[in-house]
């Protein structure tokens, strides 16, 4: 049972300069919800009742969005808005939150390896909130499904990229053991175009075992200084039963300016009380 997931958010968001000065890149905005929790909200309806979140210097509105709001919640509820207050209180009820702090950017590795003490000896997920999933049943809990189905110690969500976009991706090397599913073999962090041994990227979901604690810990810095989770997944293949498996689901990568504007209309066009409205403009501007 996955019990535990891991939203690393202590990275600067300098792709969105200058909107994420002073406020953190995990609470931009897609439509109504900050980023972030659209990737809670996923966790939890995958059955993850306890969410981890790393964060650094100047991300106390993370902590703040999923806190209890007691002075807004009462005004609310003196103006008589029952409904806007049940959904404010929606939010702090949706898990039980801890944090801890990552307080030098040693990349990815180092952040899931800050959260050891608070994981445990269980396997838990990690969930990228930069990458937001629109799927019918939650991408986590397809993931779980595959670990129980495969009896796999980590699973990857993977999804094939353009081969010009291999370099921004973990790439892995798999044997294809069922529809969507793949059997790893071998992985490498953001490959050249021609040295990359196929086009799956590694998305942002993974479920990991407790052996990766130890496996962080061994891994050595990598360009940059940074600890990367590829390679230390990369040490367990042949210990553990990595599995790679292609997700159902529409992914926006909201770590891009692009990326997150798409996300916003698409999400906007499902709402309906602005897809109407969003449709007639967007047709609007098709004919300017």
């Amino acid at each position: 049972m996955i019990r535990k997931a891991v939203f690393p958010a202590a990275g600067f968001g300098t792709r969105f300069l200058p909107a994420t000065k002073a406020s953190p890149k995990e609470m931009l905005p897609l439509v109504d919800k900050p980023l972030i929790q659209h990737g809670v909200e996923e966790a939890r309806a995958a059955g993850v009742r306890d969410m981890i979140i790393v964060t650094g210097r100047g991300k106390n509105a993370i902590e703040d969005h999923f806190d209890v709001s007691f002075e807004l919640e009462a005004t609310l509820e003196k103006k008589g808005d029952g409904k806007l207050h049940a959904l404010i209180r929606s939010i702090s009820d949706l898990a039980d939150f801890f944090y801890v702090r990552q307080n030098l950017p040693l990349g990815l590795g180092h952040a899931v390896l800050r959260t050891m003490d608070l994981v445990g000896y269980e396997p838990f997920a990690v969930v990228l909130s930069d990458d937001v999933i629109d799927a019918k049943t939650p991408v986590m809990r397809q993931m779980i499904g595959i670990q129980e189905k495969y009896g796999a110690g980590v699973v990857l969500a993977i999804q094939e990229v353009p081969r010009d976009q291999v370099s921004r991706y973990g790439i892995i090397k798999g044997k294809r053991i069922a529809e969507g599913v793949y059997e790893v073999e071998d992985m490498v962090e953001k490959p050249k175009p021609d040295k990359a041994p196929s086009n799956l990227a590694i998305i942002g979901r993974y479920i990991l075992p407790p052996a990766i604690f130890p496996a962080l810990q061994a891994t050595q810095p990598g360009a940059g200084g940074e600890i990367q989770l590829t390679d230390a997944i990369r040490s367990l293949i042949g210990k553990e039963r990595v599995i790679g498996y292609q997700f159902k689901g529409t992914r926006y990568d909201c770590g891009t300016k692009l990326g997150f504007q798409m996300a916003n209309i698409a999400f906007a066009l499902k709402d309906p009380e602005l897809g109407p409205g969003l449709r007639a403009f967007l047709k609007k501007e098709k004919v300017r």
